[in-house]
């Protein structure tokens, strides 16, 4: 098992829906010219994610050519500037970089708040109060006697959050295979053939993954289960150091079947 960090102990998480199938990138087997940045799970620290392009800027050097960053999910709660870490997702990245970003699960459940609030009430405990005060709306304010005022809620909703961001929530891929890599949010169940893989268990999987492995013929890069420090295991590599508690938002820099960490 996993060293994690302790807040992620002892929560209970809801369950996840899988009646739906999000977007799915294969971007071929030969490895690529270009280096890649894998950037672990932000959860609303606009701050650190504005650091970490400054320091993939820097380490490209004065004459910079192209590169891909891949950001493996989790963009919202907790932190205090979720709408401002998807404002930033929406505009193009600092040139010569390209962007990918993938669905993490606190997006997914996001965006089945939006579509049933009053069905996703736990997402609010996922940090899911904290990423609608970042859009100016305050839930207990639409609360009576333990209940949800569930109209005017939906205006407030409607009115705060822009159709863009929507559209970008349910747009996001669930993961991105690039060469003998393959970046998804949480992982994937050992044992099943990629193109069976279901979207819960790529948004949500710990265990039996995390001591298994995926038991694909790719290297397979996550975030999800935070960590003291990037951890290897079996064709793995988890890259969430837990932003929003220690303030390290972690870069996994691959080129030339060399992988570094850049921060």
């Amino acid at each position: 098992m996993p060293k994690v960090l302790n807040w992620i102990r002892g929560r209970k998480q809801p369950a996840p829906r899988d009646d739906r199938r999000r977007r799915r990138l294969d971007l071929g087997d030969k490895p690529t010219s270009f280096p890649i940045y894998a950037i672990g799970d932000v959860h609303g620290c606009l701050d650190l994610l504005l650091q970490a392009e400054r320091k993939i800027l820097a380490d490209l050097g004065p004459d910079p050519s192209p590169a891909l960053v891949v950001l493996v999910g989790d963009y919202i709660d907790r932190g205090q500037d979720s709408c401002g870490v998807i404002d930033h997702l929406l505009q193009p990245p600092p040139a010569p970089l390209r962007r990918i970003a993938l669905c993490g699960n606190h997006e997914q459940l996001f965006s089945d708040f939006l579509e049933s609030p009053q069905d996703n009430m736990h997402w609010l405990d996922f940090g899911g109060r904290q990423t609608l005060l970042s859009y100016g709306v305050d839930i207990d304010y639409f609360m009576h006697k333990g209940r949800l005022r569930l109209q005017p809620f939906r205006d407030a909703l409607i009115g705060a959050i822009p159709h863009i961001h929507r559209q970008l929530l349910a747009s996001l891929p669930v993961y991105a295979r690039i060469g003998p890599y393959i970046f998804v949010h949480a992982g994937f169940r050992p044992g099943v053939p990629l193109d069976a893989q279901t979207d819960e268990d790529m948004l949500w999987i710990r265990e039996p993954f995390l001591s298994q492995g995926a038991g694909l013929d790719l290297l397979v890069i996550h975030g999800h289960t935070p960590v003291a420090a990037p951890e290897t295991g079996p064709r793995r590599i988890g890259i969430d150091t837990g932003a929003f508690t220690t303030g390290r938002l972690t870069i996994l820099r691959i080129s030339d079947s060399e992988i570094t960490l850049l921060a």
